[in-house]
């Protein structure tokens, strides 16, 4: 009885068959492993994208809103003057959060100013003057972003910062 003659009794140059589909294999299921393990099935979490860099845009929005709202809740009288101004700012934070992807903060942004926002002073006017600084303050801030942002983005920025302009007549 004669036994089957292998490669390893007739060594062959290079590699036999067998070891280039090993290879191939090794490398197939390397290649599997790595997209497998890009998503998480093995229990590493993915790399979170980097936070926008207009994110933080969205916060000294919804403080500008707030800022009107302590002003009105201190000056009734003022409500029908800043009110509309305030809800504007809630509308571009919105539109900037969808934009950037931010979370809005939960619960209502009109129940009275964030901590850290500074009370209204004691009259109408110095009211006034402390929201005319902070809407400078917050134009300056869309204007430097808007030329700094992607083009996507500049027009939003370029409107936000078109609209704080306007609402710095409404404060005279």
């Amino acid at each position: 009885m004669r036994t089957a003659e292998t490669n390893q009794n007739h060594r062959v140059r290079g590699r036999s068959r067998r070891d280039l589909i090993r290879a191939a294999g090794l490398v197939a299921l390397t290649a599997g492993t790595g997209s497998l393990a890009a998503c998480g099935l093995f229990g590493d979490d993915p790399v979170p994208p980097p936070p926008d860099p207009l994110a933080p845009l969205v916060t000294n929005t919804l403080d500008l809103a707030a800022r009107y709202d302590a002003a009105v809740a201190a000056f009734p009288d003022l409500a029908d003057r800043l009110a509309p101004v305030a809800q504007a700012h809630r509308a571009h934070a919105a539109e900037l959060a969808r934009v950037t992807r931010t979370a809005l903060p939960s619960g209502s942004p009109s129940a009275g100013a964030p901590a850290g926002t500074a009370t209204p002073p004691g009259d109408s006017k110095s009211a006034l003057a402390m929201l005319r600084a902070a809407e400078t303050e917050g134009r300056e801030t869309m204007a430097k972003a808007c030329t700094e942002a992607p083009a996507d983005r500049a027009v939003l920025l370029g409107t936000i910062a078109a609209a704080r302009a306007t609402h710095l007549e409404v404060l005279r």
